[in-house]
Order: C-alpha cells, then structure tokens, then sequence
C-alpha cells in the first residue's frame, strides 16, 4: 500500500484556504487558542464543507490524518 505524503500548503488549498507560508501562520494565529473543549472540526471559523472535509479525513484516518493533527496542535498552541 502506497502512503501519500501531503504538506501542510497542500492542506490549507484543500480547505480553498490561502496557502502560502504567511498566510497560514496567520491563519493559526488568528484562531488561536482553539479551546480544549471545542473539536477542530466543530471550530466556528469553517464552513460546513470545510468541517466536514476535516471530520471524514480525521475519522477515515486518512492521507490527510496527520497534517489535520498537526493543524489542530497548531490552533491549539
């Protein structure tokens, strides 16, 4: 089984987010810290298709799995 390796660029264009570097560390700091208490995926600042990309990714464990942990560190922080 062949594993895909995706970057965190590659995610945020996923997500129809702009993705190059200053916009994405403006991004997490713009919405952090997500509070403990609040899933990523239930995050008010998505939109319904964006959550439900990060909901069926992180749930499948899929190839975008670690970078949505990553992501969710990251607001977290």
């Amino acid at each position: 089984m062949e594993t895909v390796s995706h970057s965190m660029p590659e995610l945020f264009e996923q997500l129809g987010l702009p993705s190059d570097e200053v916009s994405i560390r403006q991004f997490i700091k713009g919405h952090s810290p997500l509070p403990e208490t609040v899933r990523l995926p239930d995050a008010p600042f998505w939109t319904p298709a964006q959550a439900a990309f990060l909901r069926e990714e992180w749930r499948a464990d899929a190839d975008w799995a670690e970078l949505i942990d990553q992501l969710n560190l990251s607001l977290r922080g």
